[in-house]
This record gives C-alpha cells, structure tokens and sequence, in this order.
C-alpha cells in the first residue's frame, strides 16, 4: 500500500469545457499560446482556439493514428508521428505542412511512440517501436545537406510509396503507389501546397542519425533536461544539463542521454522494475516515471539515485504526466487524474473521463497568470480543467530573481537582503530528518541549498549519502589565485533540523517572522541562519575579487539523527572535496546574550539501548504479581549500578583517562561564573566532566497499572570527554551491564546496544587559525570573546579532522536565549549580519600566509 497520505487537501478542478468527439480516441496533445493540438486515432490533428474553445482546423496529411506531439514554439513548429511511419512538421502560424520526415529503415522502424525537442540543437529526437532512438537536425546546414532533390524549384511529393501500407490485393498484380487506398473511405494524403505555391520538403533520417536497439523495448516516452515546456517549474540547471535526453522504454528502464551534435551518449540507466515506462516528467533535478503497473518511480538526477517510489493505483497503467511548477498530475488507464504535492501527497483525485486517459498538458489559460490541466482520452473528448498553482514555488522563483540583483548591487544592503530572504525560503522547507514524511522535503532542502550556492558563485554538487539517506551538499567558492596555493578551509554545517510541533509556537515554525530584531522559525539559529551567513560572506569577497582562499562547504542533513552515512561519503568523496587546510562550523550559541563567545570545545557521547525481556507475553499483575520474575524490577536494579552513592559513573576505571583541570582552565572558569553567575564549578561539570545520563523507560503493551510488561527498554549515553577513548567506554558500559545483570541472577534476557557514537572535540587555544578568528571577532564586535566549550556532541567534526588531518574551528552565532530544538527558535538579526562580517575579516587572515601554512 502506498504512504503517500491518501486525503486530499484540494477540492477537484472545475471542469472549464469539453473538445471533441466522442467516437475518437485522443492520443497525443500540445499546447501553445492560442492553440490545442490533438493527435487523433482518425490520422488528423485537431487544432482547438484557446480563446473560443472552437475547432480551428485539422492538419491532415498522415495515414495512421498520431502517436505524438511535439512544439518547437520558438520556430512556430508543430511536429507530429505516426503509427504509420511518417513524421511531418507544421507551421503552427498558417497551419501549412513545411518538412516531411522519413524515419530510418522505414517500415522496420514500427510505429513512432515519441518526440522531443532540443532548441539548443535544433534536433527533434524520435523513439521508435524497434527500439532505436533516432534523430534529425533541423538548422540552416544540416538542412542544406538533406534535401533530396529539386525540381524547376520545389521538392519531391509530400511522401514515397510505402510498399505495405499502399499496396494492392495481391490478385489485382498492380505495384504499390501512393493512390492506393487500405484505410477504408479515407482519402490518401493531397499534394498540398503553401501560400507561395511550394510542396513541403521531404527528407530521410541517414543511418549514422540512428542507435540501434537503444533499449529493449519499445521507447515509449521522451524528455528534455531541463524540461522547456510551460508545464513545469525549472530554475535552469546551473551543471550544464540544458542538453540532456530522458527516454522511457518497455524494458523498464529510463535512461539518460547527453546530446551532441553527433548524438546522443548514454551517460545512466535507472531501472524501475514496474513494468513499461509509460510517460516521464522532468522538475529541475527531479525525474517522474510513469509505470504500467501504476508506480511512479522519483529520480535524483544529481545522485543518479531513487529517491520515492508513488503507488498511484495498483495494477493500473499511468499513461501521461504532467507537472504545474512543483505538483505532479498523474493520467491513469482508469480515467482517474490525481495531483501530488512536492511531499508526494496525493491533494486531489477526480474522475476525469469515461475511459482510458492517454494524454495530457499544462498550458496557460487566457487569463493573466491561469493555468489549466488539458487531458485526453478514449472517450473522444479533450477536457480543459481550470488548475491552482503553488505559491511556494513563485518564492523560489523570487528568491533566484533577488538573489542576482542583491549581489550586483553596490552596496552590503543588497547581501543582507539577500540573507534574510535567502533564509525565510530556505526554513520554509521543512527538513526535519528524523521523520521519513519529511525525507523529500529533505531532499528538497539540498537541492535548493545547491542552487542557492551556486547562485552566490560557488560550483555545487550533491553527493549521495547511504540508501534511503539526505545527500551531502558540497560547494565550493574558488579564492583568486596568487603566487602561493591558496588555503582551502572547509565550512561544515547540516541543512536538516528538528520537528517542531505547533504546540507552544507564537507563530509557524516553518515560516520565518521578524520581531523586535529577532527571526524566528525552526531552523534559523540551528543550522540555516549561520549557513546563509557564512555564504553570503564568501559571495561578498567575491564581489569585491577579495576572497584569497577556497571556502568548501560540506552540509549534510541528518546531524540530527546522528550523522548516519556521514564519514563513509566524506571518504568515498575525499578527492571531490580536495585538500583541506582547516575547518570551519557554527552550530552552537553564546553563555550569555552577550559578549560574543568562541567554542573551542565539545563532550563526545555514546548512545545505548537496553532491554530486558522474560520472552512472554505481557501479564495481568492480578494474576502473575509475585508468581513471576518482571523485567521492570530487573531494569530498576541494573540501572541502579550504574551510579554510585555520590552520584558518580560507577563503571570500572571510567575515569582514569579524565583529563586533569589546569590553571588556566580555573582562572578561565573564574572569569567566566563572574559573567554568567553560575558557579565555575557548575561550569565545569557541564562541560568539561562525564557523565550518564537515563533518558527514558519504555515498556512493552498499553503500560496501564495492572499490567506486568514482557518486555522493558531504556535508552542510556554517556557524555565523555578528553581523554576518554571511544571505543574503550563503550566496551566498558556494555560489559558492565552485562556483569551487573548476571549478579541478579534472574531468569530474563539482558540485550545491549551501543545505538551511535560520537568522539570529543578539544581546539588549540595557541593555533594561529583560533587566533586569527578570535581577532576576527575582536574587531567586529569591539570586545573580546569569551572561550567557551559545550556539553553536547556534534559527530562530524572530530571525524573530519581525522579524515583531512586538520584542526577545526566554531564560532557560534546565536545567543544563549536562542531556543535552538525548541518553540520559538530565534536568531539575532544583528548577530547574522556581524557574524557575516566575521567571517569575511577571518578568511582575509586566513589567506595571509603567516597565518597559515598550506600543506603540500
């Protein structure tokens, strides 16, 4: 069963009006600006005026049903396939038939499926029944060479004899010619001419236009990549991909082209495993395949991965789709049409015909700013549907616009405008990792913090994380060059955050609100604002052809949910990433809302789960109390010896490695319980010390209190900190659990899981990188910084300085009242824009070679 969310949110589109006639089947559309193209099974194309909803007139000139449409809208072209082997282009301006198109092999071509469009070429493409993908260039010199012949100045008829389709009955021994008729009372094709008296020139798509058996399958559907089409909400692809073929076949399989002028080279296949791929539709890096079983398979074109797979209706074949900017419309066999939302939740299903929907198009209405959803079908008719279209996407859309103008203005008030808009589009995508309803809207976070990385002038990519994992985005902003190799300080951050249930908000989380000097919504102090921050300040450098380092930003998205994946991509991508000379992060807030802080430590943590089960059922404490040994009093007594009388981690030998307090460190915590209040002490034992901490107690069945639990779970960490190593406390807990367990003696079943882990993080205070950015702030601010640590854990950042043998660096951005993970989570508008500003005066030290020295 799908899970997808089967509700819709939106009534049905309002049927606006009904083309055609009920005794033809409706096979192919397009749509122009005035105009309704439909491919019919009766070989004519119906042509239906926008403006009055009448016929217009019917382009005849094919012998069999019209299998496909095509427009080439900036040529005024309307190309059109057959089932009967001819392909024929058409002014879409005086309605008149220009070129005629045989393709390859001819008759052992087959049927003509489909059709696309490269204006950047000037090629139609063509899947054929055979299996081939064929090709044809229409500019000025490819042209030229394929003219068959002239004659007093016009070309060869309107099209050859075809030895099958006009052929005689075998008695008659009469040799095919184009005046035969097998098609009943139909007419065969005239030699119609244009307005200036000329026939329409026929050409022959040549053997080397052709690959051979492309798929094992009919092709059954094409796309551009970017799709150009009306229907779709495409930020044109920053990576170069204006030149890339989709095609969908019977073999299951999309597979992706790279088109050249010599042709198409395959660059990937993606199976889907459902049956035929029956339609496709392109959204920006997102690619829909429409199955026959009534699966949609959702493509990443970036990591080339599956990202969702869309249970439409079982068993049904979904025969078109079509996208309005974000939402997705499925045309199935069944006569249903259902719209999807970016989260891929069905928000409205309709009954849409009384037959099979073959075919469909998005196409602005007459209204200013209308769109509408045209659909066709076996019933005959064409129906128009008047269709809403999702605001969120003009956002984005606004924010590409903004984004440009902001950057070339003369003026900081442009990037500070560009930050702020930047981060309420960017919180207003729900990236909530731990929840798997959220995992596209993750997805989606990455692909915008790509654009908008690229946008403010970094070269950006997403790396595939673990399978059904959040891809990493890496970006990277080139310094300019100069006598010695640049540094390269790699910016680490995560694009995903928390949930944030409604419930003690003053406002949505997910909708950035200004009050008072503060932005509110989840996600602005952890991790989004300070990620915006931190780019808008390498976009400014490079405005001002300041920046002298590469600033690579490595933003993953689930540091939430323990970093699953993190250090395997990072490795398997090390010489993507290149060189690092040092790390940067700033993900955490100041002790106080002011001074400004430096962090120059973290605790690390180790999560555990425990259980204790008796392997039955759960029983009724009326009847089972006292006759039976319960796992909860079991858990009570184990969880019980993990602390001693003075409320210290009674694991053997746990604090032996402790590192010792210093003199410094005392006179620093003195200093710091004067700005605070809070006793040094106090200070020290959060951040600096161990400690175990028992999160919560869960029992198996309804937990009411006549109930003997079966089962009984607690989760356990262990905060430690240098120089405790990892490996050895985690041994230590699981084996002192065990021990403890065995002393009870008790017949139930003890299991111990170290669930994820993370090391300590300790910076040098005498690094001249910690130097350069405590001055840094110093100036910016006028005050010096506190150093401070932290008692939380951030996994990745002791595995990078691990991975790239450098030291990392964090400078927190928020205050201490900022809420990060909790209602009404609020950054400092001053502290974005300073914190910016920072930045930028510390990676013009860091490009100073005194400061550091770049490996070789």
């Amino acid at each position: 069963a799908s899970v997808s969310k089967p509700v819709p949110s939106l009534p049905s589109p309002l049927l606006i009006h009904s083309l055609g006639d009920e005794n033809r089947s409706v096979l192919s559309l397009v749509a122009d600006a005035e105009h309704i193209y439909a491919g019919g099974q009766c070989q004519d194309i119906s042509v239906w005026s926008k403006e009055t909803c009448t016929l217009k007139t019917s382009l005849r000139g094919h012998t069999g049903s019209i299998l496909a449409l095509e427009l080439a809208e900036e040529k005024r072209w309307l190309f059109s396939a057959s089932g009967r082997l001819i392909h024929q282009i058409w002014s879409t301006a005086n309605f008149e038939q220009i070129y005629i198109l045989y393709p390859y092999l001819e008759t052992g071509a087959g049927d003509l499926f489909s059709l696309a469009w490269n204006s950047s070429f000037q090629i139609i493409y063509i899947g054929c029944q055979n299996t081939s993908l064929q090709w044809f260039g229409f500019s000025e010199d490819q042209i030229g060479q394929q003219i068959r012949e002239t004659s007093s100045g016009v070309s060869t008829p309107t099209r050859k004899v075809h030895k099958f389709f006009d052929s005689y009955p075998q008695y008659t021994h009469k040799p095919a010619d184009r005046f035969a008729n097998n098609f009943g009372s139909l007419s065969p094709p005239s030699l119609e001419r244009d307005t200036s008296g000329n026939l329409a020139l026929a050409f022959d798509i040549p053997a080397s236009n052709v690959i051979d058996s492309a798929h094992y399958g009919y092709v059954y559907c094409m796309a551009i990549v970017p799709s150009s089409g009306t229907d779709t909400n495409n930020i044109h692809s920053e990576s170069g991909r204006y030149d890339q073929l989709l095609t969908g076949s019977g073999d299951e399989t999309v597979k992706l082209w790279d088109c050249v002028l010599s042709g198409p080279k395959l660059l990937h296949t993606f199976e889907c495993s459902h049956g035929a791929v029956l339609s496709l539709a392109v959204r920006s890096d997102t690619v829909f395949a429409g199955c026959q079983d009534g699966y949609v398979k959702v493509f990443d074109l970036e990591t080339k991965t599956l990202v969702r797979t869309i249970i439409v209706q079982e068993n049904v074949d979904i025969l078109s789709l079509s996208m309005i900017h974000s939402d997705l419309f499925t045309c199935s066999a069944n006569g249903q049409v259902q719209r999807w939302s970016p989260s891929f939740n069905c928000t409205s299903s309709w009954k849409a015909h009384d037959g099979i929907v073959l075919s469909s198009v998005i196409t602005q209405s007459t209204e200013a700013n209308g769109f509408v959803l045209v659909t066709g079908a076996n019933d005959g008719f064409v129906k128009i549907w008047d269709m809403a279209v999702p605001l969120e996407v003009n956002n984005n859309e606004m924010f590409i616009e903004h984004t440009f103008a902001h950057l070339n203005g003369d003026d900081d008030h442009g990037v500070y405008d560009t930050l702020t808009y930047a981060l309420s589009t960017f919180v207003s995508i729900p990236s909530v990792s731990s929840d798997p309803l959220h995992r596209e809207d993750c997805r989606q976070a990455a692909i915008w913090l790509k654009k908008c990385l690229h946008q403010l002038g970094a070269e950006s990519a997403l790396l595939p994380t673990c399978e059904m994992g959040n891809p990493l985005v890496l970006a990277t902003f080139q310094g300019t060059q100069g006598e010695q190799p640049k540094p390269r300080i790699l910016f680490y951050g995560h694009y995903d955050v928390v949930s944030a249930p409604r419930d003690g908000w003053n406002s949505d989380p997910f909708t950035v609100l200004g009050r008072n000097g503060y932005l509110y919504g989840r996600g602005v102090t952890d991790n989004k604002g300070p990620i915006l921050a931190i780019a808008c300040a390498a976009a400014e450098l490079l405005r001002r052809r300041a920046l002298g380092v590469d600033l690579v930003f490595l933003i993953e998205g689930e540091e939430e949910v323990g970093s699953t994946g993190f250090v395997d991509t990072v490795r398997k991508h090390k010489a993507q990433i290149g060189r690092i000379d040092a790390i940067l992060l700033s993900n955490s807030t100041w002790i106080t809302e002011y001074p400004p802080c430096i962090t120059y430590g973290l605790r690390g943590v180790v999560h555990a789960m425990v259980a204790i089960s008796n392997g039955a059922p759960d029983q009724h404490s009326g009847v089972e109390g006292g006759a039976v040994v319960e796992p909860m009093l079991d858990m009570i007594r184990l969880l019980a010896t993990l602390t001693d009388s003075q409320k210290k981690v009674a694991i053997p030998r746990f604090y032996e490695s402790v590192r010792q307090q210093t003199e410094d460190e005392k006179q620093l915590y003195a200093l710091l319980s004067q700005v605070t209040g809070s006793p040094g002490s106090v200070l020290s034992s959060r951040w600096r010390e161990p400690s175990l901490t028992v999160h919560n107690l869960v029992v198996s069945g309804p937990g009411n209190s006549t109930v003997i639990p079966g089962t009984v779970t607690a989760q356990v960490s262990l905060r430690i900190v240098p120089d405790q190593d990892l490996e050895s406390v985690s041994r230590s807990l699981v084996s002192h659990l065990q021990a403890s367990f065995n002393s009870i003696q008790s017949p139930n079943a003890l299991s111990v899981t170290i669930e994820r882990t993370a090391d300590w993080w300790l910076g040098d205070l005498d690094d001249p990188l910690f130097i350069a950015l405590e001055s840094a702030i110093h100036e910016e601010w006028g005050v010096q910084p506190l150093r401070i640590r932290e008692g939380g854990s951030i996994p990745s950042i002791p595995n990078l300085e691990k991975e790239f043998g450098c030291r990392a660096l964090h400078l927190p951005l928020g205050q201490s009242m900022d809420r990060a993970h909790l209602p009404n989570e609020r950054i400092s508008l001053a502290n974005l824009r300073r914190g910016k500003s920072v930045v930028e005066r510390f990676l013009a030290k860091v490009a100073n070679a005194d400061v550091l020295c770049v490996r070789r």
